[in-house]
Order: structure tokens, then sequence, then C-alpha cells
């Protein structure tokens, strides 16, 4: 089956993200790419790009969430899009919990997690970020 992999775009502060992601889930990056290891002819990096993220991976169960900074060249990210949710299924109440409250420190909190109409055990937010995410738990 395939897998789906979210990709998420980030205005310089890629990095300091991910490493906010690793403390709710854990694990170790499998890939930290900056824009100075790109940089060539064809692809040249302005200054204030150099250590911007080009490519970030960090590994979630058989998913991995991915990102990067967006050049400078590219303009900004609207940070305040809510077309897409980052959704995640736990393996229990408890691990709801922890990923809850370490990603919606700082945030804002849209549904606070709780037992659902449809029988879950389920919450939705935007991290201080503006990453919108859902965590569900169903036993």
């Amino acid at each position: 089956m395939a897998l789906i992999n979210p990709h998420i775009n980030f205005n310089g502060n890629a990095e300091e993200a991910f490493n906010f992601y690793k403390s709710a889930f854990g694990g170790a990056f499998t890939s930290i790419v900056r824009m100075k290891d790109m940089a060539s002819d064809e692809f040249p990096v302005e200054e204030n790009d150099a250590e911007k993220i080009m490519y970030i991976a960090l590994p979630i169960g058989p998913n991995t969430l991915m990102g990067n900074d967006v050049p400078t060249y590219l303009g900004q990210v609207n940070e305040n899009e809510n077309r897409s949710k980052i959704s995640i299924s736990a393996e229990s109440k408890e691990e709801a919990n922890k990923i809850f409250n370490i990603l919606s420190a700082g945030g804002t909190v849209e549904f606070p997690l709780g037992d659902s109409p449809w029988g879950s055990y389920f919450g939705m937010f935007r991290d201080k970020f503006g990453i919108e995410w859902m965590i569900e738990y169903a036993a």
C-alpha cells in the first residue's frame, strides 16, 4: 500500500519547527540538507538563504514528515492557509494526549482533545508555526 508523507513549506524556521515536532514524536532526522549544500551555477543561493533548510525528513512510524524553507526569491508562504491538516492516528489515549499537548503548546486549539461524536478520541489545533493538526485515537 502507498504511504502518505506530508511535506511542509516554512518561511525560514523549518529547522526550529522540525526540532519541535521531533520533541513530540521522537526519532531522528534521516536527512537535513541546507540550501548552501545545493548551491551551483544552475542553482545559485543567496547569502541570506545559505543556512535555510532545502530538505528535512523525520520518520513517524512507516511515514515521513518532510519540509523545507522557501527561498527568498519565491516569496513568503501563507502561514494562515487552512486548506489541509496533518492527521495523526495515535496508538493509545496516552500517546494522543502527549502529542496533542506538546504540539498545541503556543498554538491555537480548534477542537479540544476528547471523545468525539463519531466515537474516537479526537482533537484539532494549529501549532505555533501555523501548521494544522488532527490527533485521533480510535480503540
